[in-house]
Parts: structure tokens; C-alpha cells; sequence
């Protein structure tokens, strides 16, 4: 029987230090609900606004993979492997920690704040030897359809993970419905929308609402509102 779970907006955990604005999905920093520790291998989902010019010092992670996606604004990015970048809507990063990385992160802009999502998904192997990558997307290639921005294994065009994951986006018009069929028949589904209203399997979801599913083969999206856009995480369940 496919079994759900609902998180909407409103309901997630929330920091605000100034310079920076977060929502949690899961249990991150000062915010703890034992009810949102993970989903399966996705440990955490941070909506960050950072403030013009403000940003995370260097500080440290180990063994996990983290994917950084670029809503709004330019973001610099700095680490301990001697890799300086900045990405930007459009682009998707990707780092495995491993053994140990130092990283900062900074909004290289002075008049607009930047805004980005931070993914943190477990890895299938620890220890590895720390790993950056950066990938540029044609965001076109999203409109009425799922594009694939990450996977396990490493391919042109895509960033990739030491984990059994596949990350989409998909921009749609109005009532368009498209389906997903999951990679893996034990994995799960984590969808979480970013612009618009959009129905999963019958559910209703609007804007930074997130939605599990998992015991299932596929789902059936429907796109409620224009330009409705939509993150889709297929990640093991167990970890």
C-alpha cells in the first residue's frame, strides 16, 4: 500500500538571523521535530535567502553529498579542495564532503539577495575522497517536462551523487499532467514545489509545500496554476 507524508509551507521549521532567512523542511540547526528527522536518504531541504554581501563562513562537513540550487540571484562559493565559483539560476552544485571538506558560501551581489535551496542526501559510501562539481542547465528544457539535474552515476550535463538518487525539475503550463515512474522499486518519492500549485496523486500542493511518497511504482502529476515548477527527489528509503 503506498504510504504518504504531507508537509506543507507553513508548517516548516524557521531561522531568521538577519543576514539570513531559513525554512527547514527537516530537523536542522535549532529546529527539532523528531517527526522530520529524514526522509529516507534525504537528510536536509533549506530554503535560504541570504542578505546582499552576507553569507556562510568557512565551516566544515564530512560524509555527506550536498546540491546547491540557485533560485534567485548569484552565489560564491569557496572550498578547502581550492575550488572558487559562483552559480547562478540555472546552475546546479554538487559536492561530495567524504573524508572532509571546508566550504563558504557568499551573495556576491550588493544590492540583491540570493536565494537558493540546500539538499543534504546521505551518501551509499562514506569516506570518500571530497568531490565538486558544477553543472549549467538549459532551463527550457524543463517546460512540460521532468529534466534530470542529478543521478548516481556521472554523465554529461548532470551533476552526480554517491547515492542511488535522481534529482528533476519540471516547469509547467496549466493543466498539463505528465507521470513519474521511480528509477528503483524501494526508493521514495520527495516532491516539493517551487512556484505555482501543483496536484500529486490527487494532492493539492502549492508553493514550498512538500509531499512524500513511497511504496509505489509511479506518480501522476497535474499542473494547477501557469508556470507551476516542481522539484522531484527520488531517494532510497533506507539509509
Amino acid at each position: 500500500m503506498t504510504n504518504t507524508v504531507l508537509h506543507k509551507a507553513e508548517t516548516r521549521g524557521h531561522a531568521d538571523h538577519g543576514w539570513l532567512n531559513s525554512y527547514h523542511t527537516f530537523s536542522f540547526a535549532n529546529y527539532y521535530d523528531p517527526e522530520r528527522i529524514h526522509f529516507g536518504a534525504l537528510r536536509v531541504l533549506n530554503d535560504d535567502t541570504v542578505a546582499e554581501g552576507k553569507g556562510f563562513g568557512k565551516h566544515p562537513h564530512e560524509n555527506m553529498e550536498i546540491i546547491s540550487i540557485p533560485l534567485e540571484g548569484d552565489l560564491q562559493h569557496e572550498d578547502s579542495m581550492g575550488n572558487i565559483a559562483v552559480i547562478k539560476k540555472g546552475d546546479i552544485q554538487a559536492m561530495s564532503a567524504g573524508t572532509g571538506i571546508f566550504h563558504s558560501e557568499f551573495n556576491k551581489s550588493k544590492d540583491t539577495p540570493v536565494k537558493f535551496l540546500q539538499i543534504w542526501i546521505f551518501p551509499n559510501k562514506k569516506n570518500v575522497q571530497p568531490r565538486y562539481s558544477q553543472v549549467t542547465l538549459q532551463e527550457n528544457e524543463r517546460h512540460n517536462k521532468l529534466q534530470q539535474i542529478a543521478t548516481p552515476k556521472a554523465e554529461d550535463g548532470v551533476a552526480w551523487i554517491h547515492q542511488d538518487a535522481w534529482l528533476h525539475i519540471g516547469k509547467f503550463d496549466k493543466d498539463f499532467s505528465t507521470h513519474y515512474t521511480l528509477k528503483k522499486k524501494e526508493n521514495g518519492i520527495y516532491a516539493f514545489v517551487l512556484e505555482g500549485g501543483i496536484s500529486i496523486d490527487g494532492q493539492q500542493l502549492n508553493k514550498r509545500d512538500g509531499f512524500g511518497i513511497w511504496d509505489t511504482g509511479n506518480i501522476s502529476i497535474k499542473a494547477n496554476t501557469q508556470n507551476a515548477e516542481l522539484l522531484l527527489m527520488e531517494v532510497p528509503m533506507t539509509v
